[in-house]
């Protein structure tokens, strides 16, 4: 017997359920000064730094992760697998996976409860090379971090850590890589950060023009 279809969006102007709004009054709502407008779930989405120590529910973890499985792959070949490190359930597995992020990243990082380490296979089940392997584990990573951005938490990919520490400490197979790890958490006070991270979390967002990275027809033509 096939089990009921639940809905999982949110109608525009009502509060999903699982949302706790006193505490999610803490989210900084940082919009992208956008050209053209998109959904405001991308225009909203960005990579804060400052974290309450407040634990992630299970409700919201299960969450993020059930987001990540429905990302599209090559081959529907679902290459990424994520590793969770959960403060608040797993102290030490955590420490470990902290103790391999860069310094400058410890120090931001010092009050996250949530680390998810972004890996992937990076061989078919043929034994061949998946070129695909780390496109498909970014897009299943950005279907991650728009939920937690849809839930009011706040996430924060890094490439700043040790991969052969990381393979290392948590004995990953030879055919898997470890692309980036991920932050997670409810929004902390942006007062506490050191004087340049602050700056940093209030200023605006930018990115390079669409003329830069958009060509049509050939490489470099004006799209």
């Amino acid at each position: 017997m096939r089990a009921e279809a639940r809905l999982c969006y949110v109608t525009p102007g009502t509060r999903p359920s699982i949302m706790n709004f006193d505490r999610e009054k803490r989210m900084t709502n940082k919009p992208a000064p956008t050209a053209v407008a998109i959904h405001e779930l991308i225009a909203g989405r960005w990579s804060p730094r400052a974290y309450s120590s407040e634990p992630v529910s299970r409700e919201h973890l299960q969450s993020v992760l059930e987001a990540a499985r429905w990302a599209p792959s090559s081959y529907n070949a679902q290459p990424w697998r994520f590793l969770v490190f959960d403060r608040s359930v797993d102290e030490v597995s955590f420490k470990q996976a902290f103790a391999t992020l860069v310094p400058f990243n410890q120090g931001w990082n010092v009050s996250a409860p949530v680390l998810i380490a972004v890996t992937t296979h990076t061989l078919t089940n043929k034994g061949d090379v998946n070129r695909c392997a780390p496109y498909d584990a970014g897009a299943a990573a950005m279907a991650l971090v728009l939920q937690a951005h849809a839930l009011g938490l706040a996430a924060h990919q890094m490439s700043g850590f040790d991969p052969n520490a990381f393979r290392t400490v948590f004995k990953l197979p030879s055919d898997v890589d470890v692309i980036a790890i991920i932050s997670l958490g409810h929004y902390g006070e942006v007062d506490k950060l050191d004087p340049v991270l602050r700056e940093r979390e209030k200023s605006v967002r930018q990115r390079l023009p669409l003329a830069e990275i958009a060509y049509g027809g050939g490489w470099k033509k004006a799209f």
